[in-house]
């Protein structure tokens, strides 16, 4: 099977592994299973969820991690007409895919400097730029959101890496990149393209990165916002791991149509799920 798995709230929360899982995604592996990581989260690059995921022991290469942030880059270096410099407001992952991408960065850092240097005056600090990207942003402030709700007012178009107002992390929930979203399009009157999931982009990517069809794939996720629209848009099959954001009572509360096929709290109902979809694919 191909595994398309979040991270967030499925394989770890914050710094801690979700206690289990990543042995049951070894063990898929080692029974054949492909397994690519895909995630809403933009701050962080390739090789830095590489080491973190291979310290917790789940199984993990460069090329099968596909986050909203390597979907936006290669998203914004297809877009017509071309885009050669862009304002970032987000984390240091972000502005590496961007600029693997072969894009010019300016980052909202060095423009809220200049916005603060030039007595507030949004349009000098940023320039011109092609489109303003928006992702989550834990050093967020007022000039960064002036800067960057200016340049889209002056027609850069406007792209979100996703729109998750939280994420859950060991202490609790943070707020996500859709909070700083929010208020750029509140500031700006403009709504962002989203990248990220419960779109299906980021499923269609990462199965490519597998060879695969997203068709064929298993989406395992926590959210019933995010992951399972975005399985059921791709018409993929879905685990939701009560592990994360989501609760038994929110899952019952979903119409039939936007059920998982499997739900499981812990990595043992996890595997057990994982080895009924195999056998039921087996028999198709």
């Amino acid at each position: 099977m191909l595994l398309l798995v979040d991270l967030d709230g499925v394989v770890y929360r914050g710094a801690e592994p979700v206690p289990g899982v990543p042995a049951v995604l070894a063990a898929r592996v080692a029974a054949g299973d492909d397994v690519v990581y895909v995630t809403n989260n933009s701050m962080w690059y390739r090789a830095d969820y590489v080491e973190r995921l291979s310290g917790m022991g789940a199984p993990v290469s460069p090329d099968r991690i596909v986050s909203s942030a390597r979907a936006t880059a290669l998203y914004l270096r297809e877009m017509k007409p071309p885009v050669r410099r862009v304002l970032v407001v987000g984390g240091p992952g972000l502005v590496h895919e961007i600029r693997d991408a072969g894009i010019e960065v300016l980052f909202s850092a060095d423009a809220a400097e200049r916005w603060i240097a030039n007595g507030r005056d949004a349009a000098a600090a940023v320039g011109t730029v092609d489109a303003v990207v928006v992702g989550l942003d834990l050093e967020f402030t007022y000039a960064r959101l002036a800067c960057a709700a200016e340049a889209v007012r002056a027609g850069a178009r406007f792209v979100a890496t996703n729109r998750d107002p939280i994420y859950p992390h060991e202490k609790g929930f943070m707020p996500g990149a859709g909070s700083v979203v929010a208020a750029i399009a509140a500031a700006s009157l403009c709504e962002p393209v989203s990248i990220g999931k419960p779109g299906p982009l980021l499923l269609e990517v990462a199965a490519h990165a597998a060879g695969r069809d997203a068709a064929d794939a298993v989406m395992i996720g926590d959210s019933t916002v995010t992951d399972l629209p975005a399985a059921h848009a791709v018409g993929a099959r879905s685990v939701l791991m009560l592990t994360g954001i989501t609760t038994r009572a929110q899952v019952a509360a979903l119409p039939a149509a936007a059920q998982p096929d499997e739900i499981a709290e812990d990595a043992s109902e996890l595997a057990a799920a994982l080895d009924r979809l195999a056998a039921r694919t087996a028999t198709v």
